[in-house]
């Protein structure tokens, strides 16, 4: 698969706690976007953060959290972006998804050499 030049962007806000069908939704939403054939997804768990409810959840000592921040980031061609948001809208309940448009300099896995012998 080739991405080059202009390129969507999805982030997807959710918090850690979160699940879809008994497994943790950001395992759940990687695995769509995997079986999806989309590029590649990368899942970051935040130290601290607050959405629509204003309460904090943090890594701090005194205010440990189980509820971490999570963000999923996706890159792809906008077609196929916008053509999983259906999906992905019915997956998250409490979060936030954004849309940004991406120039992709470089998009690349090497082939791995083959065994000499």
């Amino acid at each position: 698969m080739r991405i080059e030049g202009v390129g969507l962007l999805v982030r997807i806000y959710i918090g850690e706690s979160d699940h879809w069908h008994g497994k943790p939704l950001y395992q759940a939403i990687v695995e769509l976007l995997r079986e999806r054939g989309l590029a590649g997804a990368t899942v970051l768990r935040g130290i601290e953060g607050f959405g629509a409810k204003a309460h904090l959840h943090t890594t701090r000592l005194l205010r440990l959290s189980e509820d971490l921040p999570v963000l999923i980031e996706c890159v792809d061609q906008e077609d196929r972006i916008r053509a999983i948001l259906p999906e992905l809208d019915s997956m998250v309940g409490d979060g936030l998804i954004t849309l940004e448009k991406v120039e992709v300099i470089a998009y690349r896995a090497t082939k791995p050499e083959p065994p000499t012998a």
